[in-house]
């Protein structure tokens, strides 16, 4: 390497590298560790939101960005991390382990994963308490004429790609932790199974929703579906299919068809993969759309999804070179403030479904967004945690 390189490419290329570069006298050296980003995007949001309630109250969003900062702590064992979920989760957890919410849609039991984890951290009962108060909503909670559930109470009869996420794992992780997988598998197999059968596409790709009595306005006459393919509700299968491979035992039958979803939704990834940047845009295949945008969390989401499927040989090894340049066309996404801390651009804040294709171009393409945050903490840790960044990154 050319001691001429200059300040701003070494840097690019230690952070690629994982600090493996260094300029002494003109040659490649040892150098130490480039910034660690997932500890960088967690501190800067913590000196944000000094007190975890400012994050918000009880939500996915919260539970999704504190769910990837666990996955830090984890690694780094900072204890103020997991001090700072604990704050936030007692926010809503009472003294005798209740949550004031009805848990009327999927999306209000996402955050539930953070009990289990307190549960297992601590072995306060009031946790397991609070998760029991969402597993005991399940059995009654309102479901197609096939058993998969509705996105919430107020959305009649409709299944959309995020629900997926926000309540399967959920049930997945708790049939595991505390010996309820008869019935707890069954019902996150059958969903992911039954929302895949009704969401999917010759494209490969997932439209965001599914009407079961087509009487949603952008349900199609005959199919019910909607009409295009929101990366972040795909992303959401994605991400809901490993956690409950995850979960599942080994010699489970039900994974033979998880595992065929997955290579399904890898494969369309790589196959719209914007070979400029390495992202992914906010409508999938409408790439050559001049008013389409690449959006960070679903680059996030698509990219974790791709590593952890060549980790699992669930496809070729050859599919992590895509992996690796979604990896650095979200890093370009990233930068330091002022004040030093970091920013996260281009993220589509929370999203409904919509029959046209500028209800999605004209979402707003925010900063720090806790969809992007909490997806940017999943993606960092498996692609450096787990070696999936090569030495070949393709620059």
């Amino acid at each position: 390497m050319s001691s001429s390189i200059s300040r701003r490419e070494f840097g690019r290329l230690a952070v690629l590298t994982g600090g493996a570069l260094a300029v002494t006298a003109g040659t490649a050296s040892a150098a130490p560790a480039a910034t660690d980003w997932s500890k960088a995007v967690v501190d800067s949001t913590i000196a944000r939101n000094p007190d975890p309630k400012s994050l918000g109250g009880w939500g996915y969003t919260q539970g999704l960005f504190l769910y990837g900062t666990y996955l830090v702590y984890q690694r780094l064992r900072t204890a103020s991390y997991l001090a700072y979920i604990k704050r936030w989760v007692d926010y809503s957890v009472d003294s005798k382990g209740h949550i004031n919410d009805a848990f009327n849609s999927l999306d209000s039991m996402q955050a539930g994963n953070l009990l289990l984890i307190l549960h297992r951290e601590t072995g306060d009962a009031r946790y397991h308490t609070a998760a029991q108060q969402i597993r005991n909503r399940f059995p009654g909670y309102p479901r197609t004429s096939d058993g998969a559930m509705w996105h919430s109470t107020s959305f009649t009869q409709q299944l959309w790609c995020d629900g997926l996420y926000m309540a399967q794992p959920f049930l997945a992780n708790y049939g595991k932790q505390y010996n309820d997988g008869t019935y707890c598998f069954q019902e996150a197999c059958h969903n992911l199974t039954t929302y895949f059968g009704h969401l999917t596409s010759p494209t490969g790709l997932l439209f965001h929703a599914y009407s079961a009595d087509g009487k949603a306005s952008w349900a199609n006459k005959t199919t019910h579906t909607s009409p295009y393919f929101w990366a972040r509700a795909v992303g959401w299968v994605a991400l809901a299919h490993f956690d409950v491979l995850d979960a599942l035992p080994a010699d489970d039958s039900r994974r033979a068809q998880l595992v065929k979803n997955v290579q399904q939704l890898v494969n369309a990834f790589v196959r719209y993969q914007d070979p400029a940047t390495g992202r992914w845009f906010q409508v999938v295949d409408k790439g050559t759309d001049p008013q389409n945008w690449t959006e960070t969390s679903a680059s996030c989401m698509y990219t974790y999804a791709i590593s952890r499927a060549v980790r699992a040989g669930y496809v070729p090894a050859s599919l992590s070179s895509a992996a690796q340049k979604g990896y650095q066309g979200v890093l370009k996404k990233v930068t330091l403030g002022s004040d030093g801390r970091t920013n996260i651009a281009d993220i589509c804040p929370g999203t409904a479904v919509t029959g046209s294709l500028s209800g999605y171009y004209s979402r707003p393409r925010t900063a720090n967004d806790q969809h992007g945050l909490g997806t940017f903490l999943l993606m960092n840790e498996e692609l450096t945690s787990h070696g999936s960044l090569g030495p070949d990154l393709g620059i």
